[in-house]
């Protein structure tokens, strides 16, 4: 039983998350405890739940301490038995970050799956969809074909949001090392590009276009290019708006950033946040973004890589320290050059 301390690190949820994805593919069975102890509201949340409850099922896993508020988790796999599965967390618990835990074992199978998800698409502390659809499914391409769809975007607090996600693996599902994550170069920087959003009900107030207008400004002016944003507005269950900006290199890399509206928030500052994080992770001369980095290396840890970040965060760390307790010793950390290269298997 490997044993895990869910304080490490930042002490968030992703500890869990890794967790699971990586017991369901080696088949290992863990112990966390002191889960999520450096939050507020410490112990496992409705998204976690619905995480550990599907890859149960994937896994015909034995689980203990599956309940709101638990601070320790078992969690013992039978193998791994990739279905369809229709998931609804009943909040707005992040859908993004549910499918941390989900995508890295179906990506690995061999066989396709169909997951159709309800929940918060877009929410606090959580990549939004379009980040998951523009970025993070982008480096996903040497190992499957992840098609992900916004049937309705969900915002805090009732969420009910909708994603289809249809995952079809290559090369059956082999961990070809030759096609790993191998992005150690920014490249030259193409194009830029966003998304802005806002429920209908704010469509009066033009909250979506002062997003997109602010982020432009910005953009353009320390890029010395213009960004092509999209604006639109969504059927919600509830108010909320955001923005994702997207900077397209002339290798293939891609990198993100995104911030949340919320009451009290000018439109115009939302937009500028973002622009400013999207300027930020250019200037670095990061090849993946910093929150692009972590959610890699599940993926790296399996096929190889190297990767060059703005900064290696704690959620980084957490994610090593994590998969490493599954697979022994399998990143070298450069943290002056913030570059993590997957050791030769």
């Amino acid at each position: 039983m490997i044993e895990l301390d869910g304080s490490f690190g930042e002490g968030g949820g992703s500890l869990v998350r890794v967790a699971l994805a990586m017991s369901a593919i080696t088949g290992k069975a863990f112990k966390v405890d002191n889960i999520r102890k450096n939050r507020g509201q410490p112990g496992l949340k409705n998204q976690h739940l619905h995480g550990i409850k599907a890859m149960k099922e994937l896994c015909h896993a034995e689980v203990k301490g599956d309940c709101l508020g638990s601070a320790s988790l078992e969690f013992v796999p039978k193998g791994l038995y990739i279905r369809d599965l229709a998931i609804d967390i009943g909040t707005a618990g992040s859908i993004t970050l549910l499918l941390q835990s989900l995508l890295p074992p179906l990506v690995f199978s061999g066989k396709r799956a169909i997951l159709e998800i309800r929940g918060g698409t877009d929410t606090e502390w959580s990549p939004q969809f379009d980040y998951m659809k523009e970025v993070f499914v982008r480096y996903l391409e040497n190992f499957a074909d992840v098609d992900v769809n916004l049937e309705r975007r969900g915002y805090y607090p009732k969420g009910n949001g909708r994603v289809k996600v249809v995952i079809s693996p290559k090369n059956g599902g082999k961990m070809d090392i030759r096609k790993g994550l191998i992005f150690p170069e920014q490249g030259r920087l193409e194009r830029i590009y966003g998304i802005s959003h806002a429920s209908s009900g704010l469509k009066g107030a033009d909250v979506a276009e002062r997003q997109a207008a602010a982020a432009s400004i910005h953009v353009e002016k320390s890029c010395k290019m213009k960004p092509d944003i999209r604006s639109g507005y969504y059927d919600a269950d509830s108010m909320g708006s955001g923005i994702t900006l997207c900077a397209v290199f002339s290798n293939g890399n891609v990198i993100g950033a995104d911030e949340l509206g919320k009451r009290g928030k000018k439109s115009e500052e939302v937009g500028e946040e973002a622009a400013l994080k999207l300027i930020r992770e250019i200037s670095s001369g990061a090849a993946l973004d910093s929150h692009m980095a972590d959610q890699a290396l599940p993926y790296m840890a399996l096929s190889g890589g190297i990767i060059k970040t703005s900064s290696v965060s704690n959620h980084c760390r957490t994610n090593i320290y994590t998969i490493e307790k599954f697979l022994g010793r399998t990143f070298d950390v450069d943290e002056n050059e913030n570059v993590i290269r997957c050791l030769a298997k």
